[in-house]
């Protein structure tokens, strides 16, 4: 029973830490006035672009009214280009722009930089516990996608 309970107290605190890493990097990044939301559909787009409506809903898991807001809105700054589909002019392609990727590039930059600055002030033993950490981080990230 007590290993039940620690289990449950460590999956809390590890929560709990992971969200407050993501938030206090969005705030590291020069996003402007896009919100969190707008950020990921960029860097989704970014990441795996051009892609359909359909595709990126699903990656994003957001409805298709929500992301037709989310679209127009990194359109209309010049973030992201609509297209029609090769043979099937019905269906949309959405693709980054040069300023899109600027800015993807610009954010990741200055996360990587906050983060590592931070990082630096850790002890070498902490730096290695979290370094070998990456790889079922990312395990557990695959798992709960």
């Amino acid at each position: 029973m007590a290993q039940a309970v620690e289990r449950v107290e460590a999956t809390a605190a590890l929560r709990a830490v992971v969200g407050r890493l993501a938030r206090l990097l969005r705030q590291a990044g020069a996003s402007g006035s896009l919100t969190p939301t707008q950020i990921s559909v960029l860097f989704t787009i970014c990441r795996l672009g051009p892609l359909p409506l359909g595709t990126l809903a699903e990656h994003e898991m957001l409805n298709p009214t929500m992301l037709s807001r989310v679209i127009g809105g990194l359109a209309d700054a010049g973030l992201l280009a609509r297209s029609a589909a090769p043979g099937d002019r019905r269906s949309a392609l959405v693709e980054a722009t040069p300023a899109g990727r600027s800015l993807r590039t610009r954010i990741h930059e200055q996360r990587n930089a906050a983060l590592a600055g931070s990082l630096a002030e850790l002890t070498p033993e902490q730096r290695s516990a979290i370094e070998a950490a990456v790889p079922a981080l990312e395990a557990l990230a695959e798992r709960l996608r």
